[in-house]
């Protein structure tokens, strides 16, 4: 019942094929889709896959933005972001190839008890240096939260879930995204979009953000 999100995604069964994944078991969803466990079987590699919501594949022009800015996504190489592998649509749905992260979640980490003071140090030093990997190719996460976190059994520390990032324009090469009508900072002002814990005011407000959103 977690899970239910009728209507808004296509449901993926298990051992059914999506390109060249595999689909083995469903690991979470949310309002910007479902997340499956999948294997590439060209590649021989555990993945992630994130089905969006059926709007992204009956409107064109999310659909557009959303593809450009998956391609901004897929240049950022850093290793405190989760990897974007690629695009994969079959039928009405359309998939992103995501990078599998093992560990925890920050807010399950939270969740355990208190973090020594040299670990809160090491994780926020991480996600400070992610975040601006991200900000100086001008993209803007809007929904980093704990949830949005991993902590590898390592203790490298990851930021997942762009689903709702938006670009400024401010570090990427036009030719990447294509036109400016197709990129997210092209996003609706007046809109509230987040999560309602971790929103800046402005964001909450529906206002125009830039970096220090996030």
């Amino acid at each position: 019942p977690a899970f239910a999100l009728s209507g808004t995604v296509k449901r993926l069964a298990p051992d059914t094929q999506l390109g060249p994944f595999r689909i083995e078991t469903l690991i979470g969803a949310g309002g910007m889709g479902e997340v499956y466990r999948a294997h590439d079987t060209k590649l021989q590699r555990a993945v992630a896959i994130k089905v969006l919501p059926d709007s992204f594949a009956h409107d064109a022009d999310r659909r557009s933005r959303f593809e450009d800015e998956a391609r901004v996504l897929a240049a950022l190489n850093h290793p405190h972001i989760g990897a974007i592998y690629g695009v994969e649509e079959s039928e009405d749905v359309v998939a992103l190839v995501l990078e599998l992260v093992d560990g925890v979640t920050l807010d399950e980490r939270l969740a355990a008890g208190p973090i020594a003071f040299d670990d809160v140090l090491r994780i926020a030093r991480q996600l400070a240096e992610g975040l601006e990997a991200a900000h100086d190719r001008g993209i803007i996460h809007r929904d980093f939260k704990p949830a949005n976190i991993k902590i590898t059994p390592d203790g490298n520390v990851k930021i997942l879930d762009f689903g709702l990032a938006k670009t400024d324009g401010s570090g990427i090469d036009a030719a990447t995204v294509g036109s400016p009508s197709g990129s997210r900072h092209a996003t609706e002002v007046g809109a509230v979009i987040g999560t309602a814990g971790y929103m800046s005011p402005e964001q909450a407000r529906g206002q125009a953000v830039d970096k220090r959103t996030d």
